[in-house]
């Protein structure tokens, strides 16, 4: 393995990193998110953009990648890669930041990223800022590094000074993801140097948990509920508007903290960011920690019986009335997905 150098010239590292995402083979939208920013970020830095993915027989996969903007796709390939661990992706990511010295990496703060990203950090010798939600580079060229801190209360923006590489995790669903192109990307294919004695931790098994709800961060449509609910039987209400016009329920914190649902529903910085198509907010208020999460949904719908609730001012449609007559009066006035989104 390379050798960490503390005392680096930072004005040697070049190019922005991300680290792709798969399961099974299958690339994460995550990877897609991750892209969308970095082009961003690398196109400010005038420097160029790589993706590293990991994995086993994944050429279908490559070609998919290669249609999305990048500079070069760099593909460590071995049956030992196939299957996410910690020690053999993060030995070979960390040796590959060590030799190509990019000058930031991100990541997803997803179940993965948040078991990588600080083992990589650790062995190439630089800092971390965790689960970002906004990302930019200042006037100097460093990396602005925005996440929730103190419980959601206020947004910190951190700057990595001395060492590189300036390393992220990026919330899911808070980027938009890149677009398509025409022209193919380059494909740099490695064999990867990774052996049985290199994996202390194996996976033996791995068993899917089947969930009745779909995922908040693919759904087109949301509709959320809130304190304004005032019993758990609300979410029955919501949950009936979901199943006619193809949504999925999610929830504020303050229905998650009263037990009402479970935790996985919960929207808002402590929770899933989301950007679906169409966001309805049934009794919500509108704190700001529940707008990080859903404020760049495309439409926004608010129902709160109170004129005042913060959420009508973000809101492109506002309704003022009892969500228990709105609600149903809107399933009468439905007909399906189709119609509601045109």
């Amino acid at each position: 393995m390379a050798k960490v150098n503390r005392n680096i010239n930072i004005d040697e590292w070049k190019g922005v990193l991300v680290i792709a995402e798969q399961r099974e083979g299958k690339l994460q939208n995550i990877t897609l998110e991750l892209l969308g920013e970095g082009k961003k970020l690398a196109e400010k830095l005038e420097t160029e953009l790589m993706v590293i993915l990991l994995g086993n027989e994944m050429d279908g996969e490559i070609e998919k990648l290669s249609y999305y903007g990048v500079d070069k796709i760099v593909y460590y390939e071995s049956p030992l890669l196939k299957t996410y661990t910690t020690d053999a992706y993060a030995k070979v990511i960390s040796n590959f930041i060590l030799e190509r010295q990019p000058e930031v990496v991100l990541v997803g703060a997803t179940s993965i990223g948040r078991d990588l990203a600080p083992r990589v950090a650790a062995k190439v010798g630089t800092g971390l800022t965790a689960d970002c939600t906004k990302l930019d580079i200042a006037e100097d060229g460093k990396l602005l590094q925005t996440r929730p801190a103190f419980g959601g209360n206020l947004m910190a923006t951190i700057v990595c000074k001395n060492n590189r590489p300036q390393m992220s995790t990026v919330r899911p669903g808070v980027m938009e993801k890149a677009q398509l192109v025409e022209e193919q990307s380059l494909v740099e294919r490695i064999k990867a140097d990774v052996k049985e004695d290199d994996i202390v931790a194996k996976v033996v098994d791995v068993v899917l948990e089947m969930k009745d709800a779909p995922s908040l961060t693919d759904a087109e449509i949301i509709i959320s509920g809130g304190r304004g609910l005032k019993t758990p039987e609300g979410f029955n209400v919501l949950q009936e508007l979901a199943d006619k016009i193809g949504g999925v329920v999610g929830a504020s914190r303050a229905a998650v903290d009263s037990g009402w649902i479970d935790h996985d529903r919960q929207v808002g910085q402590t929770g899933t960011t989301v950007r679906p198509k169409l966001y309805i907010a049934c009794g919500i208020s509108g704190a700001i920690q529940h707008i990080a999460g859903m404020g760049e949904s495309d439409v926004i719908v608010a129902i709160n019986k109170d004129e005042n609730a913060p959420i009508h001012e973000l809101a492109d449609y506002s309704i003022v009335g009892d969500l228990y007559d709105v609600v149903p009066a809107l399933m009468q006035a439905i007909d399906d997905k189709d119609q509601i989104l045109k």
